[in-house]
């Protein structure tokens, strides 16, 4: 059985890609874009109303920020 990850907030999201040592290089509009300053690796948090809806979410943290879900769980 997989283990569902939960919605976030934008500044939750945010908040736990700092926890990761991302820090935020510039906002563009609605946007707000974070880098590692180690890795290089860089993203992109829509800073709209309401929550992040889950396949973005994991897009973000996985793919973007190669975060597995364990990670994330101890970054929470």
């Amino acid at each position: 059985m997989s283990v569902r990850l939960p919605t976030y907030k934008p500044r939750e999201l945010v908040k736990l890609l700092k926890r990761a040592g991302f820090e935020e290089t510039y906002q563009d509009s609605s946007h707000l874009y974070l880098q590692h300053p180690e890795s290089g690796r860089t993203t992109c948090v829509p800073m709209h109303t309401g929550d992040v809806k889950r396949n973005l979410t994991l897009k973000i943290l996985t793919k973007d920020c190669s975060l597995s879900i364990a990670d994330v769980r101890r970054l929470v």
